[in-house]
């Protein structure tokens, strides 16, 4: 596969040019070992593609898996606490989980666990391969690759995915560069607040 677009949100890109010229060097590598025609392995049952043979989401991201597990790339968690008070929330946001809990507990309210899950990390750089239902993009940037930036576990996050032409070529719900961009796009400058890298693949 290839890059076949990029978009840099907040100077993401320059950022991995300038402080992490080898990382970003074996990103471009990782997408281009992926060979996208082994994984043309899903047989259509939609009305518009019958029969046909696709591109398989959950082949190429196993093939994704494999690739950046094998440069040392690991998933990754970040956990907080909520709760229903949003004066409480806005108190706890910037502590640590543990103290979250507690001031939350002082505060009598009841604390509620969760957690936020990146695909890969990898020396403060987080990348997220989108091959799913087109919504979990604007949760990949505005709520997972936020998280870990506010929680200084990352300094930058990529996101990729497939450009319109892949996409067509695939199971209908899957998100493309060029609809994704725009919806970046539109919400200003620097929404959000984190420095991004959109990526279009195409095969």
């Amino acid at each position: 596969m290839k890059i076949e677009a990029s978009y840099s949100h907040l100077n993401g890109l320059e950022f991995l040019i300038v402080h992490k010229p080898q990382l970003w060097k074996e990103i471009q590598s990782i997408i281009l070992d992926v060979d996208a025609e082994l994984c043309r392995t899903k047989i259509s049952r939609e009305r518009r593609t019958m029969g046909k043979a696709l591109y398989s989401p959950i082949d190429m991201n196993k093939e994704f898996e494999a690739r950046f597990n094998g440069h040392q790339w690991k998933e990754s968690r970040t956990a907080y606490w909520v709760t229903e008070n949003a004066r409480l929330v806005r108190r706890t946001i910037q502590l640590s989980p543990s103290e979250q809990k507690a001031e939350i507990e002082a505060a009598g309210f009841n604390p509620i666990y969760s957690y936020n899950q990146t695909d890969f990390v990898k020396d403060r750089v987080a990348v997220e391969v989108q091959f799913g239902k087109y919504f979990a993009v604007t949760f990949d940037l505005f709520v997972k690759h936020m998280a870990f930036f506010v929680g200084d576990t990352i300094d930058v996050g990529i996101e990729m995915m497939p450009m319109k032409e892949l996409q067509q070529e695939m199971s209908s719900g899957v998100p493309y560069y060029e609809g994704e961009l725009y919806n970046l796009i539109r919400h200003g400058r620097g929404t959000p607040a984190v420095p991004l890298v959109l990526i279009g693949l195409a095969a």
